[in-house]
């Protein structure tokens, strides 16, 4: 016969009062981003099964976090310009085309933003040349 007690680990059982509170790897690094959701999204995304370490799921979190405050601080920037209250897709868009490098990261399409308004200079008439060209009184 054995010695041993059954029932599982030895220690103390703990109460309610005692239980540690969860702390998620997103409040950890000061993030809103999901770290967790995340990492398994790299996991599984992942084709050749190489292993994804922790930090490189809170820094995925952390430039995805800051890229998106970049631009809802731009798009909102246009909002307020234009006096509206809820940020479109129009807003978006003028948003990230007017930010030199944020238009050259993200390439893509946005439905409904349509394109910045830009004259070409060729199209805009002179002031000088539209006083020549008005006809003298003949003599």
């Amino acid at each position: 016969m054995s010695t041993k007690p059954t029932g599982g680990k030895g220690g103390k059982s703990k109460t309610s009062s005692e239980t540690k509170t969860l702390t998620t790897r997103s409040s950890k690094a000061g993030l809103q981003f999901p770290v967790g959701r995340i990492h398994r999204f790299l996991r599984n995304k992942n084709a050749n099964n190489v292993r994804i370490g922790a930090k490189a799921a809170v820094y995925v979190a952390a430039i995805m976090e800051y890229l998106t405050a970049e631009v809802l601080e731009l798009a909102g920037n246009a909002a307020k310009d234009l006096r509206v209250k809820r940020i479109t897709p129009r807003h978006l868009q003028l948003a990230i085309r007017g930010d030199e490098e944020l238009d050259l990261l993200i390439r893509a399409t946005i439905a409904g933003g349509g394109v910045l308004p830009h004259i070409h200079k060729s199209l805009v008439a002179k002031q000088g040349v539209s006083k020549k060209l008005k006809p003298t009184p003949a003599a």
